[in-house]
């Protein structure tokens, strides 16, 4: 009976484990040092325009560097970028708390926090690319949602240690810990065993600087689907941008809250992320994602208008808790729709240019929302997140039907894949999307009579399953004699053996008719069968065709035995 994929599904995965463990870890600690960098500046300024400044040579390195730095991750093998990426801001905090102890100009500290800013480009798209390296395809959903619930608990906790940190002792003590937080995380990251591999983006050098960037925007431009994510994704991005003003402006006039109302109603887009990240794995499996797109912006945007006709605190936070769960499920969508679409190969560029078109969303929202405030008012700045948004996004309906009937079109072509595998019981408990990648990792091949599908003796590389034709099946015993098996015919399926104890082929199968099977890559083949209890069925016949033609062996399952397990 299948199952869904929950929440937690991802963390079946070893390498996963180890790489959001690193996440959560230095996320905490960059949350603190934030927190600690702005008190430090007011403390030895006295200005609020130099804690802006101080914003502003954080925020605009990461939005001119993330397409680069996109190009930077693809360039190199991620999990060391990481890790040396890790190395290298501890090295910059250490400086940087050192400065701050010997009362080194603010300039300098800024500085120095700007350059960490810039090297930190780097790492989110390396991380992102490397994500469907270690979760396969049915989990990445389930990947993304944990990494955005945790991100929106960092975003809680990381600023509360931050302040505590400060008021109890000093904020060179919370940049000290930021340095410790990223030498952890590297130690984390170094125990993750895939390994990405390097591409020569330049081609060969005939390509500069700005050819590789676009890269990115012309892989997401040219898939239907990722286009259309993406560009929602960057609409709720807008929207955020919006709160980064709106929030301050609502809390002072309408909420009666002051500057602490901020954080107050920042906290509930947080919570809400937390709540309905259980829900998101759910929604990315369904088959039409259109109406979940238009209803995630609806849930983002619609509740800021209860701000018109309410100054309850409250009914305020309540408001952001709602928001915060739709604006998760329009990123999670997007990010998992990225992993699953594109080539490896370009994947690090792709979320350095949508890395790059969400900064610039947020800088958009954030200097249109003052210009708002001027000419319509609180009041006109929440009727353009509350309803003007909505309204755009609806615009965008012919675009997610059209994303919709593809990906319909899509799984009908892979029906009768799926009902195949399915028949042949290859696993005991399948996850949601288990056969569905199966199916999607598969081809049709045909051979002539008389033609060798694959020979005794020679390296086990695919599985195969016969769609329409027979099949002999011949095989030699130790002894060199020759041992009768059943001839094979549609719905059958062989090759299983030699990829589940990781041995050679057992037998020589021939195609006695013309046939077409159905082959799945043998990476496929034990991926799914390692993630998955494989069933009884599927062992048991293994066992009695490997006890035919050689007695001596009994099934083992060496080749379901992966790193992860060891």
């Amino acid at each position: 009976m299948a199952r869904d994929a929950g929440l937690f599904s991802s963390l079946r995965h070893r390498d996963y484990r180890w790489l959001l463990s690193a996440f959560v870890v230095s996320d905490i600690g960059n949350w603190a040092y934030n927190v600690a960098l702005t008190v430090w500046v007011y403390e030895a300024t006295g200005s609020v325009t130099w804690v802006s400044i101080a914003t502003v040579c954080r925020f605009v390195p990461a939005l001119v560097f993330s397409a680069y730095a996109g190009v930077l991750a693809d360039r190199f093998e991620k999990v060391a970028l990481m890790r040396n990426l890790d190395l290298v801001f501890a090295a910059v905090m250490v400086a940087m708390a050192v400065g701050m102890v010997l009362g080194a100009p603010v300039p300098v500290v800024i500085a120095v926090a700007t350059i960490s800013s810039a090297l930190g480009t780097a790492y989110e798209p390396a991380a992102a690319a490397m994500t469907p390296h270690v979760v396969p395809e049915r989990d990445l959903g389930s990947a993304n949602s944990l990494r955005n619930t945790i991100d929106n608990t960092t975003v809680i906790a990381g600023p509360a240690l931050g302040a505590l940190l400060v008021l109890l002792w000093a904020p060179e003590l919370a940049v000290i810990i930021n340095a410790l937080t990223f030498l952890v995380s590297a130690a984390l990251v170094s125990r993750v065993r895939t390994r990405s591999k390097a591409v020569d983006v330049t081609e060969g050098g005939s390509q500069g600087p700005l050819a590789q960037m676009a890269v990115g925007l012309r892989t997401i431009a040219a898939s239907p689907t990722a286009a259309v994510l993406v560009a929602y994704s960057v609409l709720a991005t807008f929207a955020f941008g919006i709160d980064t003003v709106l929030f301050v402006a609502a809390s002072e006039e309408i909420l009666g809250t002051g500057p602490d109302g901020y954080g107050y109603l920042l906290a509930g887009l947080g919570a809400g992320g937390i709540a309905a990240a259980g829900l998101v794995t759910r929604l990315e499996s369904r088959g039409t994602l259109g109406p979940v797109i238009l209803v995630g912006m609806a849930a983002y945007c619609l509740p800021m208008l209860l701000l018109l006709v309410s100054d309850s605190p409250v009914l305020a936070f309540v408001a952001q808790v709602v928001r915060g769960a739709g604006t998760l499920v329009v990123d999670v969508l997007a990010v998992t729709a990225l992993q699953r679409s594109l080539s490896h190969d370009v994947l690090a560029r792709v979320f350095g240019a949508f890395n790059s078109l969400c900064l610039a969303a947020v800088l958009a929202g954030s200097l249109i929302t003052p210009i708002v405030i001027s000419t319509a008012g609180v009041e006109g700045a929440v009727w353009m997140t509350g309803l003007g948004i909505p309204l755009v996004s609806l615009l965008g309906w012919p675009w997610l039907q059209r994303m919709d009937r593809q990906s319909t079109a899509r799984r009908v072509e892979l029906a009768p894949r799926i009902a195949l595998l399915d028949d042949c019981h290859l696993v005991a408990d399948v996850p949601a999307g288990g056969l569905v990648q199966l199916a999607a990792a598969s081809s049709e091949v045909e051979f002539t009579a008389g033609q060798r599908v694959v020979t005794q003796g020679e390296p086990a590389d695919a599985f195969y399953v016969v769609i329409e034709g027979s099949l002999a099946v011949q095989a030699l015993d130790a002894e060199g004699l020759e041992v009768a098996i059943p001839a094979l015919g549609h719905g059958d399926y062989f090759g299983e053996i030699g990829l589940i104890e990781r041995i050679p082929r057992t037998a020589t199968v021939t195609a006695v008719s013309d046939v077409r099977l159905l082959r799945v890559a043998g990476d496929a083949f034990v991926e799914a069968l390692t993630t998955s209890t494989p069933s009884a069925a599927v062992l048991d016949g293994a066992a009695m065709r490997l006890g035919r033609t050689h007695p001596t062996l009994s099934i083992r399952r060496a080749g379901l035995i992966t790193e992860e397990a060891a």
